[in-house]
This record gives structure tokens, sequence and C-alpha cells, in this order.
């Protein structure tokens, strides 16, 4: 099983997960041409796509979803509520019907080889979900756009073997910032987004001896730094009540322009 970021931030979101035979995308929030420079990097092509599973509605998610729907004929997945924004988003352009599939959270569907379940998360769009993906005895999850974490959240991200989890914002930066009052208070709603201090707080829920990689990722570029991110997490984790230290683990900041390392599992 392989998880890769191809890319992660608040400009655009594209993670690649994928088995020897399965290979399927978490959100297509960049432009179609990166995201099939980011699959050559990896030996495949948009040919060799069996889904596009989407979290939610938001441009920096889908905003290349439309051009490689058309292009590969690529099945889409999200939720019901999902799916019926996505039809209105006029800038996706035409693609068939017939290609989107409603899935329901807490529900497993299958893709080839690869089980996957959508869990509900807390953010402003109209039906949003993180998705945790079973190859084998091998998992993985990407949980972003969280604006904050519950017992639910702990219990559907138990036993993995990868995260990409979010970092979004440094809470100081983001109050003394430039946004508008409005969009830090969005920002930092039960419906925003992870702050790297709750980010490294979910985290000492998660850990155990065979988690091997954990990716923090959509840093804000306006509101973080990936050093800053990076080190709160590590913080955090020392000091929380976990046996375990940071140093225990490999902890990787995925960027918003670069692809990340190929995590093998």
């Amino acid at each position: 099983m392989r998880l890769v970021s191809i890319a992660s931030g608040s400009s655009g979101n594209c993670i690649y997960v994928g088995s020897d035979d399965t290979h399927i995308l978490v959100d297509a929030g960049i432009s179609g041409k990166r995201i099939e420079a980011g699959l050559n990097d990896i030996g495949l092509s948009g040919r060799d796509l069996d889904a596009i599973v989407i979290t939610h509605e938001h441009s920096d998610h889908i905003k290349g979803l439309g051009v490689m729907a058309r292009r590969f004929h690529t099945p889409v997945y999200g939720t019901e509520a999902t799916l019926r924004e996505l039809k209105c988003t006029g800038g996706l352009g035409e693609y068939p019907d017939a290609l989107l599939h409603p899935i329901s959270p807490d529900a497993d569907f299958s893709v080839g080889d690869l089980t996957i379940l959508a869990f509900r998360i807390d953010h402003d769009a109209a039906d949003p979900v993180g998705y945790r993906i079973r190859s084998g005895r091998r998992s993985v999850a990407v949980a972003t756009d969280m604006g904050h974490y519950d017992q639910y959240i702990i219990d559907h991200l138990q036993g993995l073997d990868a995260i990409l989890l979010e970092s979004n914002h440094d809470v100081r930066m983001l109050e003394t910032g430039p946004y508008p009052y409005y969009l830090k208070r969005r920002i930092l709603s039960d419906h925003g987004h992870l702050s790297n201090d709750n980010a490294g707080r979910l985290l000492n829920y998660l850990l155990h001896d065979n988690l091997k990689k954990i990716m923090l990722g959509h840093l804000s570029k306006t509101n973080n730094y990936p050093e800053l991110a990076f080190e709160t997490v590590k913080l955090e984790i020392d000091r929380g009540d976990s046996e375990y230290k940071a140093s225990d683990f490999s902890i990787v900041v995925a960027k918003r322009d670069e692809m990340s390392e190929i995590v093998t599992l």
C-alpha cells in the first residue's frame, strides 16, 4: 500500500492512495496538469485511476475534478449532499452524471482491492467527510478540514499505519494576522480548521507501536509555517499523557507545491 501527497495546503489538496492493483485520489483540488504530473512521478497516469473520492465541495478540493473526470472517465465518490453541490459548481465543466457515485458515512465501500470508509467531520460544507482506506492488513487515513475532534473522530482513526492529518494554522498567527474578523472566526470555529496545537493533541490519542508515518497537511499559507507546525505538534506529543514521544515516530509536513515522499506500507 502507498500514500503520497501530491499537494496539500490551503491552495489545493490532492492525495494518492493505492495498492499494487488499485489507485485512487482523495480530492482533486489542483489543476489536472499538476495531478497528471504527480501521478507520472510515481509511475502512473490518469488512465490508471480507479476512483476519486471527494471529502467536500470547496474549490481547494475539487479544482481539477472536472478535467480528470472528462479526460479519463474516472468514477467520483462522495456523499449525496457533496455530489449535489458538485453538480451546481459551474467551474468544473461538463462530465457524465453516471460517473458520480453516492456514498454514506460509516458504511464501507470497495474500489478494487481497497476498502474505504468515510467518516463525518465538522466543516462548513454540505456533508464533509474524511476517509479511512484499507488494503489487506494496512490502513491509512486522510483527515483534514476538521473544526475540532471528538471521540467519534478518535475512534475512526485508531490502529492506522499512516495518517495525513490537518495542521492548518497557528492560533496566534491567525489571531494577529491580516484576515478579516469574520474569516478568523470561521477558521477558529468548530466548523473551521484544526490548529497545530489540536493536531498534536489529537495525535496523542492515535499513537501506537505500528504507526509508521504521520504527515501534517492542509497548512495555511498565511497563518502557518511548516517548521512551526512540525515543532508545535512535536511539543504537544511530548507533553501529552501518551507513553510515546514525538521522536518515536516519523513526522513530516506535506507541502502545497511539492510531492511528498512515497510512504510504502
